[in-house]
């Protein structure tokens, strides 16, 4: 079932330009946990046939009842990335498996203190956008305190299924719709644009943006398409990439590309023709149960069915083709790898934004290198209630150093003030802990760049306090 163990994924925690640090955030009701599902589902923590339906990191009770996230929840993922995937990557990297320590934050505006504590552990973020709903208010909160916090942002625009299914959009009308959408995110992003960051607005013809139907598990970023097609039209990916989106139209009658619609009728703009169609299509076939027209058409895709999935029909059948030809997680997991930060890179940036101290003494450079061998700097961003009565897990980030079992911490309180012994306690770490949704494992100890949680530092942090907390060595 678990495509990987603790001691493996404590293998790659050392390896800091192949972990992502990232949040989930978007507004309430579009779809993150269920999203974060199908991510899950490709480490195998949870079976692929109930993703959507569990919502494994809404962990509590009055979570699962009400259906929405109240608490955000902490998932380390484990993801190997195929040898064709990773030509196309330029950035520095140490083998091919990843480690994405994800967090699924709550959408409500009542909750929106635990997107902060969420956000200040992180150094990515996936922003899940609902087609038909668009941008919306608490979008715009969460995506403000993202960019204050220096967090590069991606976009999902979830929900596609609907598109297909429920409302029956045409290609022209829904790509306009898109189109708004993404406009609509970027404007936000542009109004709270960070020197540091650089430009953080998506472009789908980048691969910043992907197209997403959670409930269903199946995604696609335009790299997938382009991949597809590339070897066809004899163009490379990039420029492929650049035809699906935009003023491109391509004539099938003429095999011409033009940046006009010429009006015929087979004439249609690069994204309907290439993508939402041919979607739109499988989708009919599986829904009309047209069998004997999906093989042959599946065949051409090189997606291959097994054999007691053949009997499934309408809906059923559907989900597990859609699953199989475009899996979500791939699509999804991938843009995070290829465009969010590795701590190593992303600490060079925040470190002004995460300490208080003079920029240039060791602690300030130890966070600002990611350095293992550094004093530990350790930023505790809530306490989560443990299994045993009055007794919390403090959940947390190291930013320098590695924190062990068994080791003397400095713990400075929200009224620490440098100078004085108020508010400062030394104790022993009990236990490191790596969090897993519903479960955890004990490791013996986590570098920095990674999420963890300790065991033993409550009686100093209460539940009630600041979310503000420091803490280091």
């Amino acid at each position: 079932m678990v495509k990987f163990t603790a001691e493996e994924l404590r293998g790659i925690m050392d390896k800091k330009n192949n972990i992502r640090n990232m949040s989930v955030i978007a507004h309430v009701d579009h779809g993150k946990s269920t999203l974060t599902d199908s991510l899950v589902a490709a480490a195998g923590i949870i079976a692929q046939e109930v993703a959507g339906d569990v919502r494994m990191t809404d962990t509590r009770a009055d979570e699962a009842e009400r259906g929405i996230t109240i608490k955000s929840t902490g998932i380390s993922l484990f993801y190997q990335m195929t040898p064709e995937s990773l030509e196309m990557y330029k950035g520095d990297r140490d083998g091919d498996e990843y480690l994405i320590n994800l967090i699924d934050s709550p959408g409500h505006v009542d909750f929106s203190s635990e997107v902060t504590a969420a956000l200040r552990i992180t150094d990515g973020a996936l922003v899940v956008v609902d087609c038909i709903e668009g941008v919306c208010v608490q979008t715009e909160t969460v995506l403000r305190q993202a960019l204050g916090e220096r967090i590069r942002p991606v976009l999902t625009v979830n929900k596609m299924d609907r598109c297909f299914l429920e409302l029956q959009v045409e290609g022209e009308e829904a790509y306009q719709t898109f189109s708004r959408v993404i406009e609509n995110a970027n404007v936000i992003m542009a109004t709270y644009e960070d020197v540091l960051l650089g430009d953080v607005q998506v472009y789908p013809e980048k691969g910043t943006v992907a197209f997403s139907a959670g409930l269903h598990g199946w995604a696609f970023t335009l790299t997938n398409f382009a991949k597809m097609y590339a070897s066809k039209f004899g163009v490379d990916e990039a420029k492929m990439m650049e035809r699906l989106w935009g003023e491109n139209f391509f004539d099938p009658a003429t095999k011409k590309w033009t940046s006009k619609n010429t009006g015929t009728a087979t004439c249609k703009r690069g994204f309907v023709q290439f993508c939402y169609e041919p979607i739109k299509q499988i989708i009919a076939t599986c829904m009309n149960d047209q069998k004997d027209k999906l093989w042959p058409m599946l065949k051409k895709l090189g997606v291959t069915m097994k054999n007691d999935e053949k009997d499934l029909m309408g809906k059923a059948l559907m989900k597990r083709v859609m699953q199989t030809w475009l899996p979500a997680s791939r699509a999804l997991l991938e843009m995070m790898i290829f465009h969010l930060p590795s701590p190593s890179k992303a600490q060079r940036y925040r470190v002004e934004n995460l300490y208080e101290g003079p920029l240039d003494d060791i602690y300030a450079n130890a966070i600002r290198n990611c350095d293992p061998d550094g004093p530990l700097m350790l930023y505790v961003s809530k306490m989560i209630p443990a299994s045993d009565k009055g007794r919390f897990f403090a959940f947390g980030r190291v930013f320098a150093g590695r924190v062990a079992t068994g080791m003397k911490v400095r713990i400075m309180g929200p009224n620490f003030v440098p100078g004085q012994k108020k508010d400062l306690y030394v104790k022993s770490v009990q236990r490191t802990v790596i969090w897993m949704g519903k479960k955890q494992e004990s490791v013996e100890d986590v570098p920095c760049g990674n999420t963890v949680a300790l065991v033993g530092l409550d009686q100093f942090h209460h539940q009630e306090c600041n979310p503000d907390k420091r803490e280091g060595s």
